[in-house]
């Protein structure tokens, strides 16, 4: 199968299904490259000069006003996304995951989020490679975001211990070698070891990008393309 390019404007559902779960491999358009970069300087600048900008320079919700210097700005980060990956119930199944994580790709990709070409270049790296991160099924409703379940894809990202992703083996699903029916019980921790041992290389968070992970509705937005795509082939 042909390698999938994105750009931040072009993709469609069946793009999305023959990543989800056929594997096919994706790779970042050099003009969204661009873009990632034009976008990531304006956030360079505004951190070189302290101005005030929500969630980049300052806390969040009611820590609005509160400045957060250049150098706490990592731990906001990781604090961010640590609290917000509160979710609970079964793990959603493979393809939903691959899917997410695709559309969050693209998504960043636009340039307008000014997060580092290198952490799309990480999920990218996460869908090729077949890793397969645990995101539960419960704990978002998308008012705000899909803050919990992309929470949990970003401590994949970043190799935190306390996320999760697949150890067993994989079967044949419905339609792709996928996994449709997930053990919870094979998921193992993905600590840098874990993730280093399946060719992945985790990324550290800096200002502005765990908003930029988990500031989306691309959970929400998998499953119903997953439907969608389905319910359209039933009525062929």
């Amino acid at each position: 199968m042909d390698t999938l390019v994105i750009d931040g404007s072009s993709l469609t559902i069946d793009d999305v299904v023959q990543v989800a779960r056929y594997a096919r491999p994706v790779a970042l358009a050099q003009s969204a490259r661009i873009a990632m970069e034009k976008s990531r300087a304006v956030v360079e600048v505004l951190l070189e000069n302290n101005v005030p900008v929500y969630g980049l320079t300052t806390g969040f919700g009611s820590k609005r006003n509160v400045f957060i210097s250049r150098e706490d700005a990592r731990q906001l980060q990781w604090n961010l996304i640590r609290s917000h990956a509160s979710g609970t119930g079964d793990p959603l199944p493979e393809d939903v995951v691959r899917a997410a994580l695709l559309l969050r790709a693209n998504a960043l990709a636009r340039g307008m989020s000014g997060v580092r070409v290198q952490l799309v270049e990480r999920i990218v790296d996460l869908l090729n490679r077949r890793i397969y991160p645990y995101v539960p099924t419960q704990g978002s409703v998308s008012a705000s975001g899909d803050l919990a379940p992309l929470a949990h894809l970003a401590l994949v990202i970043t190799g935190d211990g306390a996320g999760r992703i697949y150890g067993g083996e994989r079967v044949a699903g419905e339609r792709g070698e996928y996994v449709s029916r997930p053990d919870p019980g094979a998921f193992v921790p993905s600590t840098p070891e874990n993730l280093r041992r399946l060719g992945y290389e985790p990324i550290e968070l800096e200002a502005k990008e765990g908003l930029g992970l988990t500031n989306g509705v691309q959970v929400a937005t998998a499953l119903g393309m997953m439907v969608f795509h389905d319910l359209d082939n039933a009525l062929l």
